[in-house]
Protein backbone atom coordinates (compact mmCIF):
# COMPACT_ATOMS: atom_id res chain seq x y z
CA UNK A 1 0.00 0.00 0.00
CA UNK A 2 1.35 3.63 -1.09
CA UNK A 3 1.83 6.48 0.91
CA UNK A 4 0.10 10.00 -0.08
CA UNK A 5 1.95 12.93 0.49
CA UNK A 6 -0.70 14.00 2.05
CA UNK A 7 -0.57 11.07 4.76
CA UNK A 8 3.15 11.22 4.28
CA UNK A 9 3.21 15.01 5.74
CA UNK A 10 0.68 14.09 8.50
CA UNK A 11 2.67 10.76 10.18
CA UNK A 12 6.08 13.60 9.95
CA UNK A 13 3.77 16.32 12.28
CA UNK A 14 2.68 13.94 14.58
CA UNK A 15 6.21 13.72 15.67
CA UNK A 16 7.32 15.52 18.77
CA UNK A 17 9.07 18.68 19.61
CA UNK A 18 11.30 18.62 22.00
CA UNK A 19 11.71 22.12 22.93
CA UNK A 20 10.36 21.31 26.72
CA UNK A 21 12.80 18.32 27.14
CA UNK A 22 15.10 20.17 30.08
CA UNK A 23 14.11 23.73 30.14
CA UNK A 24 16.96 24.14 32.55
CA UNK A 25 19.80 23.47 30.31
CA UNK A 26 18.51 25.77 27.48
CA UNK A 27 18.10 29.45 27.12
CA UNK A 28 14.32 30.67 27.68
CA UNK A 29 12.59 29.75 24.34
CA UNK A 30 15.81 27.91 23.57
CA UNK A 31 14.98 24.19 23.45
CA UNK A 32 15.68 22.17 20.57
CA UNK A 33 13.07 22.63 17.85
CA UNK A 34 12.14 19.97 15.32
CA UNK A 35 16.05 19.28 13.05
CA UNK A 36 18.31 20.53 15.37
CA UNK A 37 21.40 19.01 16.95
CA UNK A 38 22.92 19.44 20.24
CA UNK A 39 26.26 18.75 21.02
CA UNK A 40 27.31 17.86 24.55
CA UNK A 41 30.89 18.54 24.31
CA UNK A 42 33.85 18.30 27.27
CA UNK A 43 36.61 16.10 28.65
CA UNK A 44 36.06 13.01 30.28
CA UNK A 45 34.82 12.70 33.45
CA UNK A 46 32.35 15.99 33.41
CA UNK A 47 29.17 14.25 33.48
CA UNK A 48 27.85 14.09 29.69
CA UNK A 49 26.52 10.56 29.58
CA UNK A 50 24.65 11.20 32.81
CA UNK A 51 23.38 14.21 30.94
CA UNK A 52 22.46 11.43 28.46
CA UNK A 53 20.47 9.55 31.00
CA UNK A 54 18.61 12.62 32.32
CA UNK A 55 17.39 13.22 28.50
CA UNK A 56 16.54 9.51 27.96
CA UNK A 57 14.28 8.79 30.80
CA UNK A 58 12.92 12.30 29.98
CA UNK A 59 11.50 10.89 26.87
CA UNK A 60 10.87 7.47 27.81
CA UNK A 61 8.84 8.26 31.65
CA UNK A 62 4.99 8.30 31.33
CA UNK A 63 3.22 12.15 31.07
CA UNK A 64 2.11 10.64 34.61
CA UNK A 65 5.54 10.65 35.53
CA UNK A 66 6.88 13.69 34.62
CA UNK A 67 7.94 12.46 31.07
CA UNK A 68 7.05 13.24 27.51
CA UNK A 69 6.12 9.52 25.91
CA UNK A 70 8.16 9.55 22.90
CA UNK A 71 10.65 7.05 21.69
CA UNK A 72 14.46 7.46 21.64
CA UNK A 73 17.64 5.78 19.78
CA UNK A 74 20.68 5.57 21.28
CA UNK A 75 23.60 4.78 19.47
CA UNK A 76 26.21 3.34 21.65
CA UNK A 77 30.05 3.94 20.02
CA UNK A 78 31.82 3.92 22.83
CA UNK A 79 30.48 0.87 24.75
CA UNK A 80 29.47 2.57 27.60
CA UNK A 81 26.09 2.29 28.06
CA UNK A 82 24.78 1.21 31.51
CA UNK A 83 21.94 -0.38 31.54
CA UNK A 84 21.44 -0.95 34.98
CA UNK A 85 22.49 3.18 35.86
CA UNK A 86 19.43 3.84 33.11
CA UNK A 87 17.10 0.92 34.72
CA UNK A 88 17.66 2.38 38.46
CA UNK A 89 17.43 6.15 37.41
CA UNK A 90 14.04 4.78 35.86
CA UNK A 91 12.93 3.35 38.54
CA UNK A 92 13.79 6.44 41.27
CA UNK A 93 11.72 8.53 39.16
CA UNK A 94 8.47 6.22 38.87
CA UNK A 95 8.80 5.97 42.65
CA UNK A 96 8.75 9.56 42.72
CA UNK A 97 5.99 10.20 40.80
CA UNK A 98 4.27 7.04 42.94
CA UNK A 99 4.70 8.75 46.06
CA UNK A 100 3.57 12.46 44.74
CA UNK A 101 0.54 10.62 44.17
CA UNK A 102 0.38 9.82 40.64
CA UNK A 103 -2.79 8.29 39.81
CA UNK A 104 -1.76 6.34 36.54
CA UNK A 105 2.08 5.48 37.46
CA UNK A 106 1.42 2.12 36.98
CA UNK A 107 3.09 -1.23 39.19
CA UNK A 108 6.78 -1.01 39.59
CA UNK A 109 7.32 -4.17 36.44
CA UNK A 110 4.96 -2.59 34.44
CA UNK A 111 5.86 0.67 34.10
CA UNK A 112 9.41 -0.04 33.87
CA UNK A 113 8.80 -2.37 31.24
CA UNK A 114 6.45 0.36 29.35
CA UNK A 115 9.35 2.72 29.38
CA UNK A 116 12.07 0.08 27.97
CA UNK A 117 9.92 -0.75 25.27
CA UNK A 118 10.24 2.91 24.19
CA UNK A 119 14.09 2.66 23.82
CA UNK A 120 16.00 1.35 21.06
CA UNK A 121 19.80 0.41 21.26
CA UNK A 122 22.70 0.23 19.07
CA UNK A 123 26.27 -0.26 19.17
CA UNK A 124 28.72 0.27 16.82
CA UNK A 125 32.41 -0.28 16.70
CA UNK A 126 33.42 1.94 13.68
CA UNK A 127 32.51 5.01 11.46
CA UNK A 128 31.56 2.50 8.91
CA UNK A 129 28.93 1.05 11.16
CA UNK A 130 27.79 4.51 12.09
CA UNK A 131 27.56 5.28 9.12
CA UNK A 132 25.17 2.42 8.21
CA UNK A 133 23.79 2.12 10.88
CA UNK A 134 22.33 5.58 9.96
CA UNK A 135 20.69 4.44 6.86
CA UNK A 136 18.90 2.11 8.53
CA UNK A 137 17.78 4.26 10.96
CA UNK A 138 15.41 5.68 8.11
CA UNK A 139 13.83 2.39 8.27
CA UNK A 140 12.91 3.13 12.08
CA UNK A 141 11.64 6.97 11.25
CA UNK A 142 9.47 6.00 8.74
CA UNK A 143 7.17 3.47 10.29
CA UNK A 144 7.37 4.75 14.05
CA UNK A 145 6.00 8.23 14.79
CA UNK A 146 6.78 8.44 18.29
CA UNK A 147 10.36 8.17 17.47
CA UNK A 148 11.18 11.48 18.45
CA UNK A 149 14.64 11.51 19.75
CA UNK A 150 18.42 10.05 18.56
CA UNK A 151 21.09 9.89 21.15
CA UNK A 152 24.59 9.53 19.87
CA UNK A 153 27.71 8.38 23.19
CA UNK A 154 29.79 9.66 21.51
CA UNK A 155 29.96 10.95 18.31
CA UNK A 156 33.92 11.77 18.61
CA UNK A 157 34.42 8.13 19.58
CA UNK A 158 36.17 7.00 16.41
CA UNK A 159 38.27 10.63 15.43
CA UNK A 160 41.64 8.76 16.31
CA UNK A 161 40.78 5.45 14.53
CA UNK A 162 39.54 7.30 11.43
CA UNK A 163 42.95 9.77 11.20
CA UNK A 164 45.50 6.54 11.52
CA UNK A 165 43.15 4.72 8.35
CA UNK A 166 42.93 8.19 6.39
CA UNK A 167 47.01 8.43 6.16
CA UNK A 168 48.06 11.75 5.37
CA UNK A 169 45.07 13.08 4.15
CA UNK A 170 42.65 15.79 5.88
CA UNK A 171 40.01 14.66 3.34
CA UNK A 172 40.26 10.74 3.96
CA UNK A 173 40.97 11.17 7.58
CA UNK A 174 37.41 13.01 7.87
CA UNK A 175 35.57 11.42 4.59
CA UNK A 176 33.25 8.70 6.55
CA UNK A 177 32.19 11.05 9.72
CA UNK A 178 31.49 14.02 6.74
CA UNK A 179 29.04 10.89 5.02
CA UNK A 180 27.58 10.39 8.23
CA UNK A 181 26.77 14.02 9.14
CA UNK A 182 25.24 14.29 5.33
CA UNK A 183 22.99 11.68 6.21
CA UNK A 184 22.29 12.73 9.47
CA UNK A 185 21.13 16.58 7.81
CA UNK A 186 19.08 14.78 5.56
CA UNK A 187 17.36 12.74 8.08
CA UNK A 188 17.12 15.83 10.09
CA UNK A 189 15.68 17.35 7.14
CA UNK A 190 12.96 14.55 6.42
CA UNK A 191 12.03 13.56 9.29
CA UNK A 192 12.26 16.21 12.15
CA UNK A 193 14.17 14.67 14.92
CA UNK A 194 16.52 15.72 17.95
CA UNK A 195 19.82 14.83 17.99
CA UNK A 196 21.89 14.85 21.02
CA UNK A 197 25.66 13.77 20.43
CA UNK A 198 28.22 13.66 22.92
CA UNK A 199 31.76 14.80 22.04
CA UNK A 200 35.06 14.13 23.80
CA UNK A 201 36.97 17.18 24.39
CA UNK A 202 40.96 16.91 23.30
CA UNK A 203 43.52 19.22 23.85
CA UNK A 204 44.72 20.70 20.21
CA UNK A 205 48.02 22.45 21.42
CA UNK A 206 51.20 21.44 19.92
CA UNK A 207 53.71 24.38 20.97
CA UNK A 208 56.50 23.99 23.02
CA UNK A 209 56.86 24.23 26.95
CA UNK A 210 55.40 27.50 27.95
CA UNK A 211 55.35 29.15 31.96
CA UNK A 212 52.63 27.55 34.36
CA UNK A 213 50.57 31.39 34.00
CA UNK A 214 50.06 31.02 30.48
CA UNK A 215 49.26 27.35 30.81
CA UNK A 216 46.49 27.79 32.87
CA UNK A 217 45.16 30.75 30.74
CA UNK A 218 44.71 29.33 27.65
CA UNK A 219 43.98 25.45 28.57
CA UNK A 220 40.20 26.38 28.62
CA UNK A 221 40.26 27.31 24.94
CA UNK A 222 42.40 24.80 24.29
CA UNK A 223 40.16 22.26 25.30
CA UNK A 224 36.92 23.95 24.06
CA UNK A 225 37.89 24.27 20.49
CA UNK A 226 35.48 22.60 17.98
CA UNK A 227 38.00 19.52 15.78
CA UNK A 228 35.14 17.45 13.76
CA UNK A 229 35.07 17.88 10.67
CA UNK A 230 32.94 20.75 9.25
CA UNK A 231 29.87 19.24 7.67
CA UNK A 232 29.19 18.30 11.29
CA UNK A 233 29.77 21.43 13.12
CA UNK A 234 27.52 22.72 10.20
CA UNK A 235 25.06 20.79 12.09
CA UNK A 236 25.31 21.75 15.61
CA UNK A 237 22.54 24.34 16.52
CA UNK A 238 23.19 24.40 20.08
CA UNK A 239 26.65 23.22 22.30
CA UNK A 240 26.48 22.37 25.78
CA UNK A 241 29.83 22.67 26.80
CA UNK A 242 30.38 20.55 30.27
CA UNK A 243 33.00 20.74 32.70
CA UNK A 244 33.71 19.91 36.63
CA UNK A 245 33.73 22.12 39.57
CA UNK A 246 36.91 22.32 41.53
CA UNK A 247 36.61 21.09 45.14
CA UNK A 248 37.21 24.47 46.41
CA UNK A 249 33.93 25.23 44.62
CA UNK A 250 32.45 22.21 44.84
CA UNK A 251 32.63 22.85 49.07
CA UNK A 252 31.60 26.23 48.63
CA UNK A 253 28.14 25.29 46.39
CA UNK A 254 27.10 23.75 48.98
CA UNK A 255 28.19 25.39 52.27
CA UNK A 256 25.51 24.58 54.70
CA UNK A 257 24.30 21.39 53.77
CA UNK A 258 24.29 17.80 55.09
CA UNK A 259 27.34 15.79 55.11
CA UNK A 260 26.29 13.72 51.75
CA UNK A 261 25.48 16.83 49.97
CA UNK A 262 29.40 18.12 50.40
CA UNK A 263 30.59 14.76 49.07
CA UNK A 264 28.99 15.47 45.71
CA UNK A 265 30.93 16.32 43.00
CA UNK A 266 29.30 19.76 40.99
CA UNK A 267 28.90 20.08 37.26
CA UNK A 268 28.87 22.65 35.31
CA UNK A 269 26.53 23.10 31.61
CA UNK A 270 27.13 26.25 29.72
CA UNK A 271 24.93 26.43 27.04
CA UNK A 272 24.90 28.42 23.62
CA UNK A 273 22.27 28.29 20.76
CA UNK A 274 23.47 29.78 17.15
CA UNK A 275 19.90 30.12 16.54
CA UNK A 276 18.37 32.52 19.43
CA UNK A 277 22.93 33.80 19.91
CA UNK A 278 21.56 33.43 23.60
CA UNK A 279 23.64 31.58 26.35
CA UNK A 280 23.06 30.40 29.90
CA UNK A 281 24.58 28.43 32.60
CA UNK A 282 23.49 25.71 35.20
CA UNK A 283 25.04 23.68 37.82
CA UNK A 284 23.48 19.77 38.62
CA UNK A 285 24.87 17.07 40.71
CA UNK A 286 24.89 13.41 39.99
CA UNK A 287 22.84 11.01 42.62
CA UNK A 288 21.85 7.65 42.75
CA UNK A 289 18.09 8.98 41.13
CA UNK A 290 20.68 10.95 38.36
CA UNK A 291 20.69 14.72 37.43
CA UNK A 292 19.70 16.85 40.30
CA UNK A 293 20.17 20.65 38.89
CA UNK A 294 21.64 22.64 41.67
Amino acid sequence: MTESGAQLFARLEARRCLKDIETRLFPEDGGPEHGEVVELYGPEGTGKTELLYHLLCRCVLPVASGGLEVDVVFVDTDYSLDLLRLVSILDSRLNAARSAGSPSAGSDEAALRLCLSRLLVVHCSSSSQLLLTLHFLETSLSSRPGLALLLIDSISAFYWQDRCEGGASIAKQEERLSKCAELLGRLLRDYRITVFATCHAIRRSYSGPSSSSSTSSSSSSEYDRPYLCRPWQRLVNHRLLCSRQEAANNMAATAGGSTEQRRRRVFTVHCTSSRTKASRSSSFCITDGGVEFI
